[in-house]
């Protein structure tokens, strides 16, 4: 028998995550009246949002939409974005009651006894007639591979361990990546570095003009398709192209993002390329995106061959039990919000005609 299984506690639903899309599926849980439990490895409130670098302030930050049932009102837009964000979500686990346990490591969920998923974690285990994955792409930074990166004798970081501008001063910096935290960290560490260089696959997307619901939808849409036919997941910024503000116009008038292509190699002392240029470097910025955060789900056996998990909604298709919220086409803070939603109506289905009397109270 599995160690695990022995004293695990009776839930009717477990929520893996207590950032944006957890806490609104928490939210929603909780207003439903069904039993849950909300398991979280970060130290405190604010999802991955807490790791965030000093220098990304509350002004900043791409698109950040409140909770359901309670607005962020107020926030300075110089204060860091972890800070702001972090009490908000604080403030909100208090309003409603949301009494999240961390620090906990889900380290597995896997068939338990009874068609119930048995949940293993640090803190013991939990089985639950219902899975609600909200564990985001943080923990999953992406580095991508070339020939000679163990050969950089300079330091070698990602946006993940980004530190902020101040510890570039005097540095030749090529930033890896065409997304929003490329032009970000290049924007401000040309302003201390001594060179920057910025490289990516594929010429970058600048998007000039508004961006309205329908223009929301038709990028939702794109990362849904792929979703739908088993393949990993894009994020929803990825297919908006970057926002052509005043700050980005200035980076593309100095020069600062004046984009390269691809290098092809790594040295000692930098970077190569095929037709024989080299740009010499002290740091190596990788800006490449993070991937989902589902390797504690292996045991369930949900990807297909393509490599993701096939969702109708957020639930997974090979076991409906399993809900994914805020991956895909709702990775973003409104499409979390949303999902929250979406996922407690399934899961009410797919409880009824109602939660067992071990589970009537919600666990704490």
């Amino acid at each position: 028998m599995n160690e695990f299984a022995v004293g695990a506690v009776d839930v009717d639903v477990v929520v893996v995550g207590a950032g944006q899309a957890g806490l609104s599926s928490a939210h929603h849980l909780a207003r439903a009246g069904i039993g849950h439990v909300v398991l979280d490895h970060s130290p405190r409130p604010g999802g991955a949002w807490q790791f965030r670098w000093p220098s990304l302030t509350y002004g900043k930050v791409h698109g950040m939409h409140a909770l359901p049932g309670m607005e962020l009102t107020g926030a300075d837009p110089l204060r860091p974005s972890s800070e702001v964000i972090g009490a908000y979500f604080a403030a909100y686990e208090e309003r409603f009651g949301l009494r999240v346990r961390r620090p906990v490591d889900v380290t597995a969920v896997r068939e338990g006894a009874g068609g119930r998923l048995l949940v293993e974690s640090s803190a013991g285990a939990w089985s639950t007639r219902a899975l609600v994955n909200a564990t985001g792409t943080w923990d999953r930074p992406f580095w991508p591979r070339y020939p000679g990166q163990e050969l950089f004798r300079g330091r070698q970081l990602h946006t993940a361990n980004y530190p902020g501008p101040q510890e570039f001063a005097g540095a030749r910096v090529i930033v890896v990546g065409g997304g929003t935290s490329a032009v970000q960290h290049l924007l401000e560490i040309a302003e201390v570095a001594a060179e920057t260089t910025w490289v990516t696959r594929r010429p970058p997307v600048f998007r000039d003009g508004g961006f309205g619901e329908a223009e929301g939808r038709a990028a939702v849409a794109l990362v849904e398709e792929r979703v739908r036919r088993g393949l990993p997941p894009q994020s929803v910024v990825g297919v908006t192209g970057l926002p052509l503000n005043e700050a980005v116009r200035s980076g593309l008038e100095s020069g600062v993002l004046e984009r390269r292509p691809m290098f092809d190699h790594l040295t000692a002392t930098g970077a190569g390329w095929a037709d024989g240029r080299r740009v010499d470097a002290d740091v190596i910025l990788w800006a490449t995106g993070f991937r989902a955060a589902i390797d504690h789900l292996a045991p369930l056996r949900l990807r297909e061959p393509g490599g993701g998990i096939r969702v109708e909604g957020t639930r997974a298709v090979r076991d409906e039990r399993v809900h994914l919220v805020g991956y895909g086409p709702s990775a973003s803070t409104i499409g979390a919000n949303r999902a929250g939603a979406a996922a407690t109506r399934d899961i009410r289905r797919l409880l009824a005609p109602g939660p067992s009397p071990a589970t009537a109270v919600p666990v704490r």
